[in-house]
């Protein structure tokens, strides 16, 4: 008898990884599936860096690397936070990983103990409360509204810091609501944080070149310098370069911190793949002008969709200032029935609603912290988007109130 450990009995699978996946099996049942859960881009990777990871195999760049990473990638990311987030870090101070998730599970497995509290601000990236819970420690949320535009307020955070409490994580622009701070709302959480050293700070930056209207990005640690020694800055390639396959993520913070994430790591993958290292090595030094071309067709998504959505009675979709999710609230729509005669009571009901009808697939917002609302991707062509929003509508239009 095969016996599955308590630990793995305390998580759930990841309800966006799950999506996916149904929508894929419609298809190859031959359903005609309009699939907007995707946390990915559309795009291809860019060919200089397609090429530099064809280089790197030429050259036998196929061995074992450093467990961090390479010095070479190390150093360009080193120079990547200098430029562009006003962070120095050494090269000791850098570690790659395998996707950005795994950074945070490094992270996590490092530092916590059982008990230990980690702040998560509502609504959050599906993953988080579970990491957290995976190494014993006990996730504590903090709720937004829409009225507050899905950010966390620092009285809030304040009310949610006590003597347990390891970690407070931010993720901005935020999946899946689009939110992003502003350096004086930073500033205002940072001044809480200051007041309580035991905490540490992990900002999920992932979404950092996604980001529209021309607002400034700013981090944490680059607003507030007094947190630098206790706050992991978490990034990657996946998203601004289209590399989510290539499962490439990084981060940088105090040195011990760094050694402590590196020796797990080196007792469970060893190192990211030395030919995706190779091409983040060519997306960050590389070329930048593809991220800002595609930001502008992420930014007419953008407004396409909200526009569709905000016209459906029923439904409200607050425009994200960063991100490629749309976050709507459903809650106008419960009480509702279906023709096969079901109550709309949650945005559970209603995203299954969706897909029984008109086989859209969406993502509910309880996988958030927020039941009201659900999660479509704009990361497809406007064909698809249109077809989506085509098919929202229908399912809208054919409850009875």
């Amino acid at each position: 008898m095969i016996t599955i450990s308590s630990r793995l009995q305390r998580i759930k699978p990841s309800p966006s990884s799950m999506a996916g996946q149904r929508a894929r099996e419609l298809r190859e049942q031959g359903k005609d599936v309009v699939g907007l859960t995707s946390g990915e881009p559309d795009f291809d990777t860019p060919e200089n860096i397609r090429e530099a990871a064809y280089q790197a195999m030429e050259d036998g760049k196929t061995k074992y690397t450093d467990v961090g990473g390479t010095p070479a990638l190390r150093e360009a990311i080193a120079d990547k936070f200098r430029k562009e987030n006003s962070l120095e870090y050494s090269k000791e101070q850098v570690i790659v990983c395998t996707g950005a998730k795994q950074v945070i599970f490094n992270a996590f497995m490092s530092t916590i103990n059982p008990g230990d509290e980690v702040i998560v601000p509502v609504p959050y990236w599906v993953s988080y409360p579970d990491i957290a819970l995976l190494a014993e420690g006990r996730p504590v949320f903090v709720q937004s509204t829409v009225e507050n535009r899905f950010k966390m307020r620092p009285q809030d955070l304040e009310e949610a810091i006590t003597d347990k409490t390891r970690w407070v994580v931010l993720n901005y622009p935020n999946n899946p609501s689009g939110a992003v701070y502003s350096r004086e709302e930073l500033a205002a959480l940072a001044a809480v944080l200051l007041r309580h050293p035991h905490v540490m700070v992990l900002t999920d930056d992932i979404y950092e070149h996604i980001i529209y209207d021309n607002k400034k990005y700013a981090t944490i640690a680059e607003v507030e310098p007094g947190l630098k020694d206790r706050t992991l800055t978490v990034n990657g390639v996946s998203k601004s370069y289209a590399m989510t396959g290539w499962r490439l993520g990084y981060a940088a913070g105090p040195r011990e911190l760094i050694r402590s994430m590196v020796k797990l790591q080196s007792q469970s993958t060893s190192n990211a793949s030395s030919i995706s290292q190779a091409a983040a090595l060519e997306a960050l030094t590389g070329p930048q002008h593809l991220v800002g071309e595609r930001l502008k067709i992420y930014a007419g998504r953008r407004d396409y969709v909200t526009s569709r959505i905000n016209k459906i009675p029923g439904l409200h979709c607050h425009v994200p200032e960063g991100a490629f999710y749309v976050f709507p609230l459903c809650q106008g729509l419960f009480g509702a029935r279906t023709r096969a005669g079901q109550t709309i009571e949650n945005g559970d009901d209603f995203v299954r609603h969706l897909l029984d009808s008109e086989m859209l697939v969406a993502l509910q917002g309880a996988a958030y912290g927020m039941p009201a609302h659900f999660r479509i991707s704009f990361a497809t062509s406007m064909e698809r988007l249109a077809e989506g929003c085509d098919r929202l509508e229908r399912a809208c239009l054919g409850l009875e109130k």
